[in-house]
């Protein structure tokens, strides 16, 4: 998917499809580039989260930007969702290391030993959602809990996209690690820091995608296994 998705983006930025270009039908690009429909629907995906097309139904992709600004998770802009997260989680993630009961802190243990031992991607982007909901209800206020539900659409869309594009997956279990060894041992300091550090790299990769390399390198003879 991600020989497709920088053959595809390459593509897009260098002009080759001007804004207002449709993009040839699925039929023909699983052909061209010898993949599968569902690589390359993950990969048509990418390019419309990264703003670069849109899909419309019965008629197709076409391009809507040949430059990669700011990745939209569902109803909300990376940046705008990172810059509210700031303000919410890492104060959420202080008073939670303070107010936690025995209850939270057993809840969040075993998320991490699913989360830790998960190789599916869809199921580990389930239980991230639940995981950020979790240390938000340990805070023992209902609002910051509230709210993190009301972002959960666009927390797995955007977890899902860099699990997929910057293998985070491994690399956002430590991190979680950490965010609940702080829980455990009270530390509204530890805490805090652990999430600010979780939310620089979320940003880190992010911006490393959105200014990856733009090679138009074409998928591997035979193409990505289907």
């Amino acid at each position: 998917m991600e020989a497709v998705l920088t053959h595809l983006r390459g593509a897009i930025e260098r002009r080759g499809y001007a804004i207002g270009d449709k993009l040839p039908s699925e039929a023909e690009l699983c052909r061209t580039l010898e993949i599968s429909r569902p690589v390359l629907r993950e990969a048509l995906r990418a390019l419309q989260t990264m703003g670069l097309t849109v899909s419309k139904t019965g008629k197709g992709t076409f391009v809507v930007a040949n430059t990669v600004e700011d990745p939209t998770f569902g109803d909300y802009a990376a940046s705008d969702l990172l810059e509210m997260r700031r303000h919410v989680e890492i104060p959420v993630a202080g008073y939670a290391a303070t107010r936690r009961t025995p209850e939270n802190l057993d809840h969040l243990a075993h998320l991490m030993e699913r989360m830790e031992r998960e190789t599916d991607t869809t199921a580990w982007v389930a239980m991230d959602t639940i995981f950020h909901i979790a240390v938000a209800e340990a805070s023992q206020n209902p609002v910051f809990r509230r709210v993190i539900e009301e972002i959960r659409d666009a927390l797995a869309r955007q977890s899902a996209f860099l699990n997929e594009l910057g293998g985070r997956r491994e690399q956002s279990n430590r991190e979680h690690r950490a965010i609940v060894e702080a829980l455990i041992d009270g530390s509204e300091h530890d805490a805090v820091e652990a999430m600010s550090h979780h939310l620089d790299r979320v940003e880190t990769t992010l911006t490393d995608i959105v200014r990856s390399a733009r090679t138009d390198t074409p998928p591997t003879e035979g193409g990505p296994e289907a």
